[in-house]
């Protein structure tokens, strides 16, 4: 199995794509985490730049939106499609909403599924605040109910709404490692999304358990032969970054904790 670590482009939607784009390739990331734009130029722009460098993408199904369910339904599925566009590595999906019912939530995700079986392209669920996967107790319902449901694991979310490092949630968090086909490798804790700086000692504790789990599904992925397991360093802007209060000034600098992220992930895994 190989590991490709992907560099987000939220947080850098100011530059100039092909800008970003040289930046993160200089600093020795393998691709990019990002929505396929609705700009023809830049959609050219990035889909001509991966293919020259060969470098990989997940593309980001988030933009899924309507007044009634079955809008909201027609517009995701749409979107599924438009992400598949350049035949990325899989597509990461926020899908559903956490008001949706169960039954319209299954709906999406056999929708989704029905997709991967005619393109060949996995959707992996992300596990956000707000979206279908927004909690261990709500995802574990879907996990009996569906046994292809796939995610990628963004368990900063988690530890957010549980205010907890998932302690009572083992058997919930174990399941969901199975079948985890991507990592947002981003670093929560009890009262939030993301920790201000993961390279600071106040913070080891969460790093350290975080690490812990995308271990174990690196392990789980070389067992059943995953051919590319992409994790992406998902440490974000302005406001997920905490700022220095009356200033507006983050704390630390994103890019330069994604990178952290990224040498971090690669030594760590370099032998897989």
């Amino acid at each position: 199995m190989e590991i490709k670590i992907l560099s987000p482009l939220w947080g850098h939607e100011h530059l100039a794509l092909k800008v970003f784009l040289d930046k993160i390739k200089t600093a020795g990331y393998d691709g990019i985490d990002t929505w396929v734009p609705d700009n023809l130029n830049d959609k050219r722009v990035l889909f001509d730049y991966l293919q020259q460098h060969e470098m990989y993408i997940v593309t980001h199904q988030h933009s899924a939106k309507g007044c009634t369910f079955n809008e909201f339904k027609e517009s995701f599925i749409k979107n599924l499609y438009k992400c598949a566009e350049p035949r990325p590595l899989l597509i990461n999906s926020h899908t559903g909403r956490d008001y949706f019912s169960l039954q319209q939530n299954l709906e999406l995700v056999d929708a989704a599924q029905e997709f991967s079986e005619k393109t060949g392209i996995n959707v992996a669920h992300e596990t956000h605040r707000g979206r279908v996967g927004y909690s261990p107790q709500m995802i574990s319902t879907l996990f009996e109910m569906r046994s292809a449901f796939q995610i990628t694991a963004d368990f900063s979310h988690w530890v957010c709404v549980t205010e907890s490092m998932l302690e009572n949630f083992t058997a919930t968090v174990d399941e969901a490692i199975k079948r985890s086909r991507h990592i947002h490798a981003r670093v929560g804790f009890e009262q939030g999304p993301q920790v201000a700086d993961p390279r600071a000692p106040e913070w080891k504790y969460a790093l350290n358990k975080f690490l812990g789990w995308w271990d174990k599904i690196v392990v789980v992925n070389t067992q059943i032969n995953t051919k590319i397991l992409p994790v992406t360093t998902e440490f974000g802007p302005v406001p997920y970054m905490p700022t220095i209060p009356f200033t507006s000034k983050p704390v630390a600098d994103q890019f330069t904790i994604n990178n952290f992220m990224k040498d971090l992930l690669n030594n760590r895994y370099r032998l897989i």
